[in-house]
């Protein structure tokens, strides 16, 4: 029995006529990566699940982040003149980090190799990518830092959020068209992320204070290859595959508006995160900078997962997300001063957004997995011995 019945009765009928479509042009996944994994799970044992391996995974760049957090809360270890991080964290952070790239590319190929590909598999894989976008850029994000040679916490936050827009575009865009084009820039920056933590163990974080040319930083090259990814490849992409099935009458919903309503619940994150960054008494974002994007990104990823269960189950999307309505009351309070220990609040609702987002994913997974009368994560058939 579930613990809340988050998936409703029409959506569990559109799960069972789902079938999964997807497309992915990127050279660097063809003819590298998908070679290299179908030669990785053949040493996989038949009877793992897909989703244990797509859950370890995870919990490699949750790992990381735990790891370089203890090292580097505030993101001042590489900057000049503090204690850095050690040599053998950043070798750690490149393994684990590369891990849970290669067993996010494994786990589809392990349920396709035992027959146990489902609606669950695809959702739990997606869900925990939504997740895991706040993990890897906060953890790569203390290379840098935000001394002289780094970028403000404010300029991450913003760019934190190009990152998590890039990542709803492409299941907004299936959302509409019923087909996920998988971006290019995610195997190139899971390989180039894993590379740099494993040259930054070598070389020392004092190598990115030198500029690559004149006073061009590798900070600068890093911001300028994300929000130029997004802006000139990312979103028009998506925009031109929505208006192409608009203009050929293959729009999955009845109109623009429909097709543009998953965007309020994320924008109105963004909005109200953003107030208490700019108007925070206590410069919120410069005290706890980590927790702040812990806080945003587990937010973001409720928004995207519910997003998810829409998108595979052809309902329409709920304009707005419930976990936001008590927000807009701890923004209040923190941004009037009401509450003079703003740091005190914004742990108290980290911990509620994140155990919220668990409560969720715990619930969905266990009204999916009895539905389709399969176990999470086994193999075996529920009550068999």
């Amino acid at each position: 029995m579930a613990l809340y019945e988050y998936v409703t009765q029409e959506q569990l009928a559109g799960f069972d006529k789902y079938k999964y479509s997807a497309v992915d042009s990127n050279p660097l996944s063809i003819y590298v990566m998908h070679p290299f994994w179908n030669f990785v799970v053949k040493f996989l044992p038949t009877w793992l699940a897909p989703n244990l391996i797509t859950f370890t995974g995870f919990m490699f760049l949750v790992l990381n982040f735990l790891m370089l957090a203890f090292y580097d809360f505030d993101f001042t270890a590489s900057a000049a003149g503090h204690e850095h991080v050690p040599s053998w964290v950043w070798v750690a952070a490149g393994i684990f980090n590369f891990l849970a790239y290669t067993l996010d590319g494994v786990d589809g190929k392990q349920a396709r190799r035992t027959n146990s590909s489902t609606p669950l598999g695809e959702l739990f894989d997606h869900g925990l990518d939504s997740w895991a976008c706040i993990y890897f850029v906060a953890t790569v994000y203390s290379i840098f830092g935000c001394g002289e040679s780094g970028v403000g916490v404010a300029t991450l936050y913003y760019i934190l959020w190009v990152v998590l827009f890039s990542f709803i575009l492409s299941h907004w865009e299936k959302y509409n068209t019923g087909i996920l084009f998988l971006p290019w820039g995610y195997d190139i920056s899971q390989v180039t992320i894993s590379l740099v933590y494993l040259v930054t163990a070598v070389v020392g974080v004092e190598t990115w204070y030198q500029p690559i040319l004149w006073r061009f930083l590798y900070r600068d090259l890093f911001t300028f290859m994300i929000i130029a990814c997004s802006f000139t490849v990312t979103l028009p992409m998506s925009l031109y595959n929505v208006l192409k099935a608009h203009r050929s009458n293959t729009l999955k919903h009845s109109s623009l508006y429909e097709a543009f309503l998953p965007f309020l619940s994320p924008v109105l994150l963004f909005v109200l995160s953003t107030t208490w960054v700019v108007f925070s008494p206590n410069n919120i974002l410069e005290l706890q900078p980590r927790v702040f994007y812990l806080m945003v990104g587990t937010a973001f990823a409720n928004v995207t997962c519910k997003l998810i269960v829409c998108q595979m189950s052809n309902t329409r999307c709920q304009p707005l997300t419930w976990l936001l309505l008590p927000m807009v009351a701890v923004v209040l309070l923190a941004v009037t001063g009401v509450v003079g220990n703003e740091t005190l609040l914004l742990h108290l609702w980290t911990a509620a957004v994140i155990l919220a987002h668990i409560h969720y994913g715990v619930s969905v997974v266990q009204q999916l997995s009895s539905h389709f009368k399969i176990l999470a994560f086994s193999l075996k058939k529920p009550n068999s011995d």
